[in-house]
């Protein structure tokens, strides 16, 4: 688990790699990956759920 002042590191290198400017599309693109992963995830658990009926 990550403290706060790992935090605080992470987020001042993300500003020096990507800029001020880049922030807004990178959180968007993550919020997009993480909401294709948790379908992902939940269609897999689907999967496992359908097959244990059988």
């Amino acid at each position: 688990v990550l403290g706060t002042q790992e935090l605080l590191i992470v987020g001042i290198v993300v500003l020096v790699m990507f800029g001020g400017s880049q922030i807004p599309k990178l959180a968007r693109n993550l919020g997009r990956a993480q909401k294709e992963l948790q379908k992902g995830l939940a269609e897999g658990q689907a999967e496992v759920d359908g097959d244990t009926d059988s």
